[in-house]
């Protein structure tokens, strides 16, 4: 078997723009349940009781029913179950998950106008993902070739280290990161014995670190008009923070042993985004508590960068894009990503000053969802400021509504007071599937995302359950409370996409094998509140 030699050449080292892929963007545009401890204790529904500093990012006419100024602060200890400390990943970890501040102020009788801040950590990324299985006469390495042979892959690779930018004026040149690697500086097929058994692995092995969180800083103003209605508007930024490390190795059998083959993918996507929230709570009667909220969230407008380092060794000798241009290459650029609208409908009701219970239905369409590449970017003297202009990756987003769909939450939540300084808390929260049924991640796009990508895997999850419980105590303007969270996502990983061959070549077909996979968390929340 031949070794992993020469150098390795990504293809776009000089690439100007670029757009994410369909899978990565996921992970940045969706959210976690998470926020203050009487929050999170209730399912999060509390859209239409309010009253609670975390619905300043659900529906903002929540801050509307705050009578007194108040601040909170909640640190938590986050923990995933069944797994392993893999590629240097941690399973348990601390985290400082929110800190806001309420000001309440009358203007009559029965009117208030309040002003809000927030930090809460709206997506917590912390995550171990292994998965391991056979393969049947498959590989990533023949996935590569099948592209070649189709002429998905860009042919001059005997310039390959000359060539910064392909000409994006043939649609056939699909060639990315890691094919570019593999064909120039990895496996080596024998065009002259045809044999495509040479690529045929029996197993995989895979691990991936995920760490980091999105911030979101939320400001609102919001007020009631005679009790009856309530009204909030909230401004949110939103900081990303996300990384990941990951190996993925196939074994091919050679005289009675094994010949290893791994890949690494050394990955970040930092930046900043905005989005608008506007919300209204009712109360139809007049002498009923029985509340209805409603509620609406503007596109998050994100502008990233991501950058990665990819490797592939065979344990003897090691190619990398690290190596690349005396060392100073890394694969950077930046893109635009605006995740979909959101819609929310709530209900409140309580009953005397003993009980509460509140439900909550929202809906996002991430099919929806726009990868953008950046066309131009100028900077302004006037402002000291660099101005980006950008444009919908087309082919991205095609398939972007062909593998994702809408997603719908429902929140159910309750609150029993034995007596006025305690508080007894369960929820229960569920997100359907966003994948479709044969969704995949499709490596021969036509797309900038495509260009770039260095990692072939993919996870199609499931729907999430999340069960959830605490306590709150209150000593005078003090207050303490507990929550705990318990969710559930299961998922079937693919270590690369599969081909069929529909021109008699049974060798051509590259069938990956699939694996089940599951994310179970633990969380415990602890919030400091004092009203004033």
């Amino acid at each position: 078997m031949k070794k992993v030699y020469a150098i390795a050449v990504t293809m776009l080292a000089a690439m100007p723009l670029a757009a994410q892929e369909t899978y990565e963007n996921v992970k940045i545009a969706t959210e976690d349940l998470n926020g203050t401890a009487r929050y999170v204790g209730m399912g999060g529904a509390l859209e239409a009781l309010g009253a609670d500093i975390s619905t300043i990012s659900t529906n903002p006419a929540g801050i509307g029913l705050f009578r007194k100024s108040g601040v909170s602060v909640s640190f938590g200890l986050n923990s995933q179950q069944g797994v392993n400390n893999a590629v240097g990943g941690t399973k348990t970890n601390a985290s400082f998950d929110q800190i806001g501040i309420v000001f309440s102020q009358r203007v009559d009788k029965t009117s208030y106008v309040n002003l809000g801040f927030n930090f809460h950590k709206s997506r917590n990324f912390d995550q171990i993902l292994s998965a391991s299985n056979s393969l049947d006469h498959a590989s990533l390495s023949k996935l590569t070739w099948n592209k070649a042979a189709d002429g998905l892959l860009y042919e001059e690779y005997k310039d390959a280290q000359n060539r910064i930018l392909p000409d994006m004026d043939k649609p056939y040149i699909t060639c990315n990161q890691l094919d570019a690697m593999l064909t120039e500086g990895g496996l080596d097929y024998d065009s002259e014995k045809k044999d495509w058994s040479y690529y045929d692995a029996d197993k995989y092995r895979f691990d991936r670190s995920h760490t980091g969180y999105i911030g979101e800083y939320d400001f609102n103003i919001s007020g009631n008009i005679n009790n009856r209605v309530y009204l909030g508007l909230t401004v949110g930024v939103h900081d990303v923070h996300y990384n990941h490390y990951s190996e993925y190795s196939e074994d091919y059998p050679v005289n009675n042993g094994y010949y290893g083959i791994t890949v690494s993918d050394d990955r970040s996507i930092t930046g900043t985004g905005f989005d608008f929230k506007a919300g209204i709570i009712v109360r139809p009667v007049e002498t009923s508590p029985f509340r209805v909220g409603l509620y609406v969230h503007s596109p998050t407008f994100y502008e990233l960068r991501t950058s990665n380092y990819t490797t592939i060794t065979d344990g003897d000798y090691t190619i990398s894009s690290r190596n690349i241009y005396d060392g100073n290459f890394r694969s950077n650029y930046k893109f635009k990503l605006y995740t979909p609208w959101k819609f929310g409908l709530s209900l409140g009701h309580t009953f005397g000053s003993q009980l509460a219970l509140g439900a909550t239905y929202e809906y996002s369409d991430y099919s929806a969802t726009d990868s953008r590449e950046i066309t131009d970017e100028r900077y302004d003297a006037w402002t000291d400021s660099y101005h980006t202009r950008s444009e919908s990756d087309r082919k991205m987003n095609d398939h972007t509504q062909d593998m994702l769909k809408g997603v719908s939450t429902l929140k159910l939540g309750l609150e029993y007071k034995p007596d006025a300084a305690m508080a007894i808390r369960l929820g229960y929260n569920y997100v359907s599937p966003m994948y479709k049924s044969k969704a995949f991640k499709d490596g021969a796009l036509d797309s900038f995302g495509s260009y770039v990508s260095s990692a072939t895997d993919f996870v199609n999850w499931d729907e999430t359950h999340r069960i959830t419980c605490g306590f709150g105590y209150t000593i005078d303007k003090f207050n303490i409370s507990a929550a705990y969270q318990y969710s559930v996502t299961n998922g079937s990983f693919s270590p690369f996409m599969s081909c069929n061959d529909d021109q008699g070549r049974p060798d051509y077909i590259n069938k990956a094998t699939y694996c089940d996979v599951s994310n179970k968390r633990h969380q415990l929340l602890l919030t400091l509140g004092y009203t004033f």
